[in-house]
């Protein structure tokens, strides 16, 4: 489980593709003591350490995994990286998962002062997961939602997040991992099942 505060950005140094699974080998961030069996948000993405050597770490990504994420689909080099939570720690964002639940598209940005507000287009199917003012994560962002329409929702970045996250690089027609509410999916399930 995570926060939703992204701890470091990092850079994907090797992509290996063998057996339909892809490895990432990822520079391990300054001061980290990363283990292996260690889980990592990557993107958004719960990744869990294979192997570490001095200076990176490397990472298995499942034909499941490549199928729900851009890793595959898009050669981004930076990756915003977050550890697991631990019981005592501050919960600063929401509850994040790392289980993407769909890839949007960055459609739009526009300034606002030193921030800037991304409208990202999504599947349609996952509009009913989408609420003003609801939380989402966007690359393993905790955010709010601003505006919502039926296949597109805005968000918007202060200059500390697009200075301390990959969003600040992204530009428009870039992908985004996203990972709705959990809450909003089990209450979907729910009321599926007393209906």
């Amino acid at each position: 489980m995570f926060s939703g505060i992204v701890q470091a950005i990092s850079k994907i140094q090797k992509k290996r593709v063998k057996n339909g699974c892809l490895f990432l080998t990822i520079k391990k961030p300054k001061g980290w003591d990363i283990k292996p069996g260690n889980s990592i948000c990557s993107d958004g993405v719960c990744l869990t350490v294979k192997k570490v050597g001095k200076t990176n770490y490397t990472t298995e990504l499942m034909p499941e995994t490549l199928d729900k994420t851009y890793f595959s689909k898009a050669d981004y080099k930076n990756i915003n990286l977050e550890p697991s939570l631990r019981l005592n720690d501050l919960l600063d964002g929401h509850l994040v998962t790392g289980h993407v639940d769909a890839i949007g598209k960055i459609i739009k940005i526009t300034p606002r002062g030193d921030s800037k507000i991304y409208k990202i287009k999504f599947p349609k199917k996952f509009a009913k997961y989408v609420a003003e003012k609801a939380s989402i994560a966007v690359d393993g962002i905790s955010l709010t939602v601003v505006d919502v329409g039926n296949n597109w929702f805005t968000a918007s970045f202060v200059d500390y997040t697009l200075s301390h996250t990959t969003i600040g690089m992204k530009k428009i027609n870039n992908l985004v991992h996203l990972e709705f509410d959990i809450l909003a999916k089990y209450l979907d399930k729910l009321l599926k099942n007393t209906s």
